[in-house]
């Protein structure tokens, strides 16, 4: 179903990617906005992506595959290996595919990816992260995710880039996130805070009440926020797997943030690219095919 080339689709909720994949190399097609939720009519949005590379398979990942996209394809159980997801890739057409998600479940948790199982699974496949171990993969919605033997064993979500977003447009923080939020000072003096507490609802409040009173400045209010969630999130990420090494697997600009605050954390973070890693799954996932 898939010959020496084919087409690499990450088309998540907000924006779509495309590479021509050829001889294990990848060349750019497609970088643009419309994610699945600016899709009316899927098939037309596919084939604008086939045209991109006449002739060639289409292999797609993310939430092209969620009950929201093209088609609900079902996710894979947790522990999931690169051959169970190459297995569940659902055939649309008999050259276009979408590769499943993967679903963790026990008695405490239940959680589910969709896309970021390429770049894990591509990740551990090309040797750039180990194999077993923590890995954390930030993005509006960050993984934190055991690995087991290449298998992705069990996550944990948590929506830190969804409630940075969302304080951002329509809270009481609004006009103090509309600031740039560098990696500086404040920056780490949230995360600090972050690491070491569980009262971040409060804690947000606080940083904008520090402003009215003069206490902090306005201009370093988004950093100070920023840090605070990431921290918090890192603090969630690190409280079952005692991890002294965390791969932080992503876009760089989130990776260098979350590689901050793990080394406040005390960890040491090594950062990898994950366009490059999610080519790599795909290339991977079409091989098991």
């Amino acid at each position: 179903m898939i010959a020496a080339g084919f087409i690499a689709v990450d088309w998540g909720t907000t924006h779509r990617r495309a590479w021509h994949v050829a001889g294990g190399a990848a060349v750019p097609l497609l970088n643009d906005d419309r994610g699945i939720l600016d899709i009316a009519d899927f098939p037309a949005a596919v084939a604008e992506v086939r045209a991109l590379a006449p002739g060639e398979a289409v292999l797609m990942a993310g939430m092209i595959g969620a009950n929201r996209g093209w088609r609900d394809v079902p996710y894979v159980s947790a522990p999931a290996t690169l051959a169970m997801v190459a297995a569940g890739v659902v055939w649309v057409e008999s050259d276009i595919g979408i590769v499943p998600g993967v679903s963790f479940v026990d008695a405490a948790h239940a959680d589910i990816m969709r896309g970021e199982e390429v770049q894990l699974l591509g990740a551990c496949a090309a040797a750039a992260v180990e194999c077993d171990g923590l890995v954390c993969h930030p993005g509006t919605h960050t993984k934190w995710v055991e690995m087991e033997s290449g298998a992705i064993a069990r996550f944990r979500t948590v929506m830190t880039g969804d409630v940075f977003a969302a304080l951002a447009h329509r809270s009481i923080l609004s006009d103090l996130l509309a600031y740039d939020a560098p990696v500086d000072d404040s920056f780490l003096a949230g995360v600090d805070h972050g690491l070491a507490n569980a009262d971040l609802t409060a804690e947000l409040f606080a940083a904008r009440t520090r402003v009215v009173l003069g206490k902090a400045a306005a201009a370093h209010a988004a950093s100070y926020v920023s840090g605070l969630l990431i921290g918090s999130d890192v603090r969630i990420g690190l409280g079952r797997l005692r991890a002294d090494v965390v791969p932080v697997l992503g876009a760089p600009g989130l990776t260098a943030r979350f590689a901050a605050a793990l080394t406040q954390a005390g960890r040491i973070a090594v950062q990898h690219d994950g366009d490059a890693a999610f080519i790599a799954g795909m290339i991977a996932i079409a091989a098991a095919l």
